[in-house]
């Protein structure tokens, strides 16, 4: 069954026995707010669980796409925790926006998927690759930072003129799956790894070939005046315990 990932859903933890040995009053906690990318949703949902579960604060997380991230920001919003594309983060440290703290998590690549009763093409390499979209009688993908990269590859390998007739684009990867689902005849899916994982029901075919990979990487970092769990779920997500959540998810870690 296809998961629901709304934009901009707030997703709240729910408040959970304190362990024994936890440090009491720990439901009391404020919630920490952490405002993040989308392409981060199944690592962070498992990482916060686990937090949470291990006595941290209850946590708000609500999700959007890399631009609307940038959007929101820029008209004022300030969580507890940012989780952004290390370059926006990097903007707004610059900016003497964040509490001084940032740590990179990973990195996400670009990944194809097609549904359980379609062909399954080879990607290997670019020739397979190519061959896939030619072959495919829609590409879906999204309108924010994942379809801005295919564009610029489409137009770097000169398929723009044959993709654009049948790319069918969508504003989240999320939205991408399903539509591939809801599909028929010869779609081929392109989306971040981690969203196409949320989706046992379709079929991921692999990442994008080495040499057209492309990649964005992730940090976190606290924003001024969050509650004493901010810093805390800081810690735990920039930790050795999260890092395997991450890769488990998809969540590569940056070399």
């Amino acid at each position: 069954m296809l998961r629901r990932h709304l934009l901009l859903l707030s997703f709240g933890v729910p408040l959970l026995p304190v362990r024994p040995g936890a440090q009491p009053g720990v439901a009391a906690q404020a919630p920490v707010r952490v405002l993040s990318a989308g392409a981060m949703e199944p690592g962070l949902d498992a990482a916060v669980a686990r937090f949470h579960a291990d006595g941290g604060a209850p946590v708000q997380i609500t999700y959007a796409t890399a631009p609307q991230l940038r959007e929101r920001l820029a008209g004022g919003e300030a969580p507890d925790l940012l989780i952004a594309p290390v370059g926006l983060v990097n903007e707004l440290a610059t900016a003497g926006r964040l509490a001084g703290e940032r740590a990179t998590l990973g990195r996400v690549g670009v990944g194809v998927a097609v549904r359980q009763d379609a062909p399954v093409p080879e990607i290997a390499d670019l020739a397979g690759f190519r061959r896939a979209i030619e072959e495919a009688e829609r590409v879906l993908f999204n309108r924010a930072s994942t379809g801005l990269y295919l564009e610029r590859l489409f137009e770097r390998l000169g398929m723009t003129a044959m993709v654009t007739p049948k790319a069918v684009r969508f504003a989240t990867g999320a939205e991408v799956m399903r539509h591939l689902l809801e599909s028929n005849g010869r779609a081929i899916a392109l989306a971040p790894v981690t969203e196409i994982l949320l989706v046992p029901a379709a079929r991921f075919v692999g990442p994008l070939p080495a040499e057209i990979q492309n990649f964005t990487a992730y940090a976190a970092a606290l924003l001024p005046n969050g509650p004493p769990g901010a810093a805390a779920l800081f810690a735990y997500l920039s930790g050795p315990e999260a890092r395997g959540t991450f890769a488990a998810a998809g969540i590569e870690a940056v070399p």
